[in-house]
């Protein structure tokens, strides 16, 4: 399944797909209290519904430890950026 990056919009429960539209735009987050952006199944305006539980679990740890996810192996893509 194809993937997009989507900012957060700040509304709602950041593991609902609903707060979250596509960005065409390279972001500039790396680590912080919020979530910034995510790289999710989709290539819609919104990601694909539900999250994956993988994805599920990126948000929660990013959310708990502030860093980007996943943080390991070190050199891996990552999906969730925080501001």
């Amino acid at each position: 399944m194809s993937r997009s990056w989507y900012a957060y919009m700040g509304l709602g429960d950041p593991l609902l797909c609903s707060g979250y539209v596509k960005v065409t735009v390279k972001h500039n987050c790396i680590c912080g209290e919020k979530i910034c952006a995510i790289y999710a199944a989709g290539e819609g305006f919104r990601p694909t519904e539900p999250f994956s539980e993988n994805m599920q679990q990126y948000i929660k740890k990013a959310l708990a430890t502030g860093r980007i996810q996943p943080e390991r192996p070190f050199g891996s893509k990552k999906y969730v950026y925080l501001r």
